[in-house]
């Protein structure tokens, strides 16, 4: 037996019969892109709040992938959204993996650019900071970069592409 509960748009919670009398939870929800752009020796972050751990988070720009959007249409969107610069040319896709595979369906797609150009304010609450790769690492070693889909890209980013 499953049962799915309707939570918001395109976001599901199942809750599955998994042995007698205990059930397995998990969410259905949309995928989602991250972007990480760079600007010479340096990449754009992004701090917010995020309310799930009521704190303030250093991050790549990242977003839902819309329905019937392409992933990549998704990436150049964020960015534009959330730090106000425009990809000059097609971000390249360096990496797809699930999220968290025991409690959900989302997949993410990791994307690299390097080729872009300011052409307005980011969204409202969101700052834009430019760091290298030393000043990353040492924000992720203090906890102020701290979501693990992020950090994942960035070190097979760093080590790989």
């Amino acid at each position: 037996m499953k049962k799915k509960q309707y939570l918001s748009t395109g976001i599901y919670l199942i809750n599955k019969k998994f042995k007698n009398n205990q059930f397995y939870h998990y969410f259905v929800e949309p995928n989602n892109v991250i972007i990480i752009p760079k600007i010479k020796n340096n990449y754009i972050v992004i701090h917010q709040k995020r309310e799930p751990i009521n704190k303030k988070n250093f991050e790549f720009p990242m977003g839902w992938v819309d329905k019937n959007e392409k992933p990549l249409k998704a990436a150049s969107r964020e960015l534009q959204e959330e730090t106000g610069y425009k990809p000059l040319k097609n971000p390249n896709k360096f990496l797809e993996f699930y999220a968290d595979p025991g409690r959900g369906t989302r997949t993410c797609y990791c994307y690299f650019i390097d080729r872009i150009k300011k052409y307005d304010e980011p969204e409202r609450g969101i700052k834009v900071y430019l760091r290298n790769k030393k000043q990353i690492i040492k924000m992720i070693e203090n906890k102020q970069f701290n979501n693990a889909s992020h950090i994942a890209a960035f070190n097979y980013l760093i080590n790989k592409y």
